[in-house]
């Protein structure tokens, strides 16, 4: 592993370590309100999201038959795992948001709290390895039928 690649695995947990040590500011300091949402939005997602990193590599968007743009591939996958990164943080939010209300517990230091050591913990996890890409059955000419799979009743 490569110095970079520490610096982007840990980047998630500081955010989280920064939101928390951003609870020392007065309530109403932008500063404060600025880090915690930052992670909050993104801090947990992205560390899952760098855990399934090779998984989602491995099969890449392929771009509309009328162009072909060089780039596209690579922005598509970039957009999927920002939006992927953001959902799974709002999701691991109200997931942890609804044990503590189970549980009588529920304060913003004990969720914040409780997403930063979850982050932490996925940044020490290592990357699911990819599966190899399935074989695609071969291209029909238009207008004839579709091949069946193997025990299909058609």
């Amino acid at each position: 592993m490569t110095p970079q690649d520490l610096v982007i695995r840990m980047l998630p947990p500081f955010s989280g370590w920064l939101a928390l040590a951003a609870l020392a500011l007065p309530g109403g300091s932008p500063l404060r309100g600025a880090a915690v949402a930052l992670f909050l939005a993104v801090g947990p997602g992205a560390a899952l999201v760098r855990i399934c990193g090779p998984a989602l590599r491995a099969r890449g968007a392929e771009s509309p038959r009328e162009r072909e743009d060089t780039a596209f591939e690579r922005h598509s996958d970039l957009l999927e795992q920002l939006v992927l990164a953001v959902l799974l943080s709002v999701s691991a939010a109200i997931l942890v948001a609804t044990v503590l209300i189970a549980t009588h517990a529920l304060s913003g230091d004990r969720v914040l709290l409780t997403l930063t050591l979850l982050t932490t913990l996925a940044a020490f996890c290592p990357s699911l390895r990819a599966l190899p890409a399935p074989r695609t059955a071969p291209r029909t000419a238009p207008g004839a039928a579709p091949p069946t799979r193997k025990g299909s009743t058609l």
